[in-house]
């Protein structure tokens, strides 16, 4: 938690210092539910996202420093440069990708989910996407055939209150995202998901019940999103967010460490000390990287 926080700071500020081409999407304060998730995850397991996903990338172990160099358009990222921010795409490492497109990546997590159950790899998918998607109707397609054929697919909701720049409960009906999942006989649970012990434990029991062959689960996050929808949006968006006291996964964590009787004395600090290090060394390694040629802007183009 503490490397994707130092990770998505240091984008920030290369925004502010236009150093970045288009917006990013940052997920500071929603590092819990990545991390609790993919935690839980397994060597062949693959992960969706949205573009709203370093944290689900760096927390199912991609480098920061292929991060970076994808994020600004060198060589040496995980697309050669291509993808950029929302289209990060690493599958030999367990993340299928990053998807621009708002519910884009929950019908292949479906279709991965469905292709570890036909091969019986014992392998699972988990389909990472927002409050916002919750009211795409590709959400209800996928649930209705994992549901269905009974595929080990594991839907993780990060509502994080507001979609783009308007307040989720202004555009969601009905009781929970969650409930909407239950209608289709998911087990549905809804999760803080700024308590990283909880979203692990409640992501272990639903991937277990995936891997034994039980099929889909639902977990609705519920989190804060510390920033904007996307860096930079005050320069044409009026201010739209009510004022909330944000609670911090990572001050949390460490909370519920020490009440558990475990030594911390300067562990954070080390911590994040050496992540930090670590983050500032991949950013200049990525820095370093060339762009990619010209020759090669019509690789991986498909038609």
């Amino acid at each position: 938690m503490v490397r994707i926080r130092l990770f998505e700071e240091t984008l920030a500020e290369l925004y502010r210092r236009g150093r970045l081409v288009g917006v990013v999407h940052l997920s500071i304060g929603q590092e819990a539910t990545a991390v609790g998730v993919c935690s839980a995850l397994q060597a062949g397991d693959q992960i969706t996202s949205t573009h709203r996903g370093h944290h689900h990338m760096l927390a199912r172990g991609l480098e920061p420093r292929r991060m970076f160099a994808e994020i600004l358009g060198r060589a040496g990222g995980y697309c050669g440069g291509k993808g950029g921010s929302m289209h990060v795409s690493a599958p030999a490492e367990g993340a299928v990708g990053a998807n621009g497109i708002v519910g884009g990546g929950i019908p292949h997590a479906v279709g991965l989910g469905l292709a570890a159950k036909r091969l019986r790899s014992g392998h699972v998918a988990v389909a990472f996407f927002g409050d916002g998607a919750a009211n795409q109707g590709v959400l209800y397609e996928s649930l209705n055939l994992a549901a269905l054929w009974q595929v080990p697919v594991l839907f993780v909701c990060e509502n994080n209150g507001y979609t783009e720049f308007t307040p989720t409960d202004a555009v969601t009906a009905g009781e929970s995202i969650a409930a909407r999942a239950a209608a289709f006989g998911l087990p549905a649970t809804p999760v803080d998901g700024d308590d990283v012990l909880a979203v692990s434990g409640a992501a272990e029991q639903a991937l277990e019940r995936a891997r034994a062959g039980k099929g889909p689960s639902f977990l609705e996050c519920r989190t804060t999103r510390w920033r904007g929808h996307h860096e930079g949006e005050e320069s044409y968006a009026k201010p739209y967010r009510q004022p909330v006291e944000a609670v911090d996964p990572i001050d949390r964590l460490e909370r519920a460490l020490q009440a558990a009787g475990i030594d911390l004395a300067g562990l954070r600090t080390a911590v994040e000390a050496d992540e930090r290090a670590g983050i500032e060394k991949a950013l200049a390694a990525a820095e370093a990287e060339p762009e990619p040629p010209a020759e090669r802007a019509f690789e991986d183009v498909f038609a």
